[in-house]
């Protein structure tokens, strides 16, 4: 039937060239961004999945600075440490060799001007040991802590220990002395029980490194991880995206030439009155 009312084929050749530029939109989109699905509209669950994953990459992200902070302030406490070790080891030299009987006054005057200046450096090591306000080797230790997980219900913590002159670690306290042999000998057996004590804590200090140091890999490779799922469900395969482009151009020619054809069918009622 010819009407110049209704036209069926305009109207079914506008419906599809209508879908077709939407379509060309939609890909002309994902091109641009590189994602095919770059906002809530595009696909809701599958935005709100990735949503929720990046939120735990950046998350992560704050878990990894807090392990670096942690580690760093470790890392200054075991350096602290290690350097107390060394003036231990010579204050115990020092101590022996004044525990002889029979020396000369000079000579253990000498080896307890020594002694003192070794056990003072201790004490100016311990009060330059802080990193970025926490020291973990004060006479009131902080402790180094890391977040573990996204949700910051979990912590790793790693306690510090007072190597001040007199604590438990280091019994040597800061009136030891070399001056005569007995207190030469006194202070020997203090410097021997404090280099057992800090030894023991470094240990116990490097398996707390270790453990900061393979939590950061983990939280590493997960971030990587969650990057790469998110990249799977909202990545566009910019190859597929090409190929589908050239398709919809072509095919919104060809619904543009099938209305210009239905347009133009009506002007064949006009031949019917001549």
């Amino acid at each position: 039937m010819i009407s110049v009312n209704t036209n069926i084929g305009a109207m079914a050749a506008i419906q599809n060239l209508a879908s077709t530029n939407r379509d060309l939109q939609s890909t002309q989109n994902a091109i641009s961004t590189g994602k095919k699905v770059a906002s809530a509209k595009d696909n809701g669950a599958i935005w709100t999945i990735a949503n929720k994953m990046t939120s735990d990459v950046k998350a992560y992200d704050r878990v990894r600075e807090s392990n670096e902070r942690a580690g760093a302030i470790l890392d200054t406490g075991i350096a602290a440490g290690e350097s107390i070790m060394e003036l231990l080891n010579e204050m115990k030299g020092k101590a022996l060799a004044a525990s002889q009987a029979g020396l000369s006054a000079g000579s253990q005057a000498a080896l307890a001007a020594d002694f003192a200046q070794l056990r003072d450096q201790i004490t100016n090591v311990v009060a330059n040991a802080s990193f970025d306000g926490a020291n973990m080797v004060a006479a009131t230790p902080a402790s180094a802590i890391s977040l573990g997980d996204a949700n910051g219900t979990n912590n790793i913590t790693v306690a510090g220990v007072s190597l001040a002159l007199g604590s438990t670690t280091i019994t040597v306290t800061a009136t030891s002395a070399a001056d005569t042999a007995a207190n030469a000998s006194t202070a020997l057996g203090l410097v021997n029980r404090s280099i057992t004590n800090l030894g023991t804590q470094l240990a116990t200090w490097g398996a707390g490194a270790k453990r900061l140091d393979v939590h950061r890999d983990f939280v590493s490779k997960l971030s990587d991880a969650l990057n790469t799922g998110i990249g799977a469900i909202t990545d566009a395969d910019l190859s597929k995206e090409s190929a589908k482009l050239q398709s919809l151009q072509v095919k919104q020619q060809l619904g543009i030439q099938a209305l210009s054809i239905a347009n133009s069918s009506a002007q064949s009622a006009l031949s019917l009155f001549r």
